[in-house]
């Protein structure tokens, strides 16, 4: 279904400035891996880092609901289990969605592509990314300059808890910026780090979760068998009918996104 997923090239890879990003943090929502002492818990932190040239203090314009991806016009939902609408977070652009199609999503190939661990890394990520393929067109490009999902195999650097001397690290990092296009239409994309220490199983499930926050679910669900639950459990979910019945009323809202970005 959708998309043919090509498998990527090895090739120069973009220096991601994450102390840039960090610097400029706007949003802190919690999903993810957590290490503090022995226990595990979630955490992830999205940020936004706008672009110097983007002034979003001008009058941007009205926001407004783009078409239904055809995959989520035609879902259908036959377990009535309802969704966790609620628990998304707007922002100062409107929803995160999607308007162009397929979402381009570059996923790194390890330096050591031949070690075994390199090689289930890769293959865990790519497995999310068909998981997704199925609701939304996603496709895997091979140079990041044109991603608008980048997948870095890289451990998120260590956080550092508010008052306290105690830093804890984390298996997952995804962050969003704003940026125009040259037909000054207003855009994102996310970069997500993935830690490479993760075994397949949780890696997985990690890339699954963060791949939803990226297409659009900026927020978490209460309940254990939703694939965007805000914590890691022992027996990761797949992507439940819950997930897609909120990924489609998110695609259902009003966005600055994809849109002229300045009143005339």
């Amino acid at each position: 279904m959708g998309n043919k997923i090509r498998y990527p090239k090895p090739n120069t890879r973009r220096n991601l400035n994450i102390r840039q990003l960090l610097a400029v943090l706007t949003l802190i929502i919690s999903t993810g891996l957590l290490i503090a002492f022995t226990n595990f818990q979630s955490i992830a932190i999205f940020t936004n880092k706008p672009e110097h040239n983007l002034d979003l203090n001008k009058s941007l314009a009205s926001p407004k609901p783009h078409p239904l991806p055809p995959k989520l016009v035609h879902w259908q939902d036959s377990t009535n289990d309802g969704d966790y609408f609620s628990q998304i977070a707007t922002t100062k652009v409107g929803y995160l969605v999607w308007s162009q199609f397929p979402i381009r999503v570059y996923v790194e190939t390890p330096q050591a592509f031949n070690n075994k661990q390199a090689q289930g890394w890769i293959n865990s990520v790519l497995q999310a990314v068909q998981e997704w393929n199925v609701y939304l067109p996603l496709i895997i490009v091979e140079q990041p300059e044109v991603a608008d999902i980048t997948i870095v195999r890289k451990a998120p650097p260590l956080q550092t808890i508010p008052g306290s001397k105690i830093t804890r690290a984390r298996s997952a990092l995804t962050t969003y910026e704003l940026y125009t296009n040259s037909n000054q239409i207003l855009c994102h994309r996310f970069i997500i780090l993935l830690s490479p220490s993760q075994t397949n199983a949780y890696l997985q499930a990690a890339a699954r979760h963060e791949l939803g926050h990226a297409l659009g679910i900026w927020g978490h669900s209460p309940l254990k068998t939703d694939a965007l639950y805000f914590s890691q459990v022992r027996n990761s979910p797949p992507i439940s009918p819950r997930d897609i019945n909120t990924l489609k009323r998110v695609y259902q809202q009003p966005t600055s996104l994809g849109w002229s970005l300045y009143l005339n």
